[in-house]
């Protein structure tokens, strides 16, 4: 995976494509972007998948990176989409490598960056 070994993007936010059903990336966040750019990018009555990088220093003072895959699922968007989203979820997730944690998400609340603070310790 690019954003584990090198580094490239910071942030990838994937859609299902109604018609075709298949998974397509909606957005890529590049390096000097960062979690707000993330947060903004999520339609607050649509579903999405993101993969996000969250680097941190911890406190022995080491530089360390944890990615993220969070399931949005706004409680604005209709049911058949959520539906549509959820069992889709693990095949996106295998497919994926390097993700260190996983996170449901149904409003910014959930998936703030105290949030993520707090699960990469």
């Amino acid at each position: 995976m690019e954003m584990k070994w090198k580094k490239v993007h910071r942030f990838i936010v994937f859609k299902i494509d109604e018609a075709s059903r298949l998974v397509t990336v909606d957005k890529v966040g590049g390096l000097g972007e960062g979690y707000n750019e993330l947060a903004a990018s999520l339609p607050p009555d649509d579903c999405r998948y993101a993969v996000f990088d969250f680097d941190f220093v911890t406190t022995d003072n080491c530089k360390k990176s944890k990615i993220f895959f969070i399931a949005w699922s706004p409680s604005a968007s209709r049911i058949r989409e959520k539906m549509l989203y959820a069992t889709s979820k693990e095949g996106l997730r295998r497919a994926l490598e390097g993700i260190h944690y996983d996170m449901q998400a149904t409003d910014p609340t959930e998936m703030g960056m105290d949030v993520i603070k707090d699960r990469a310790k």
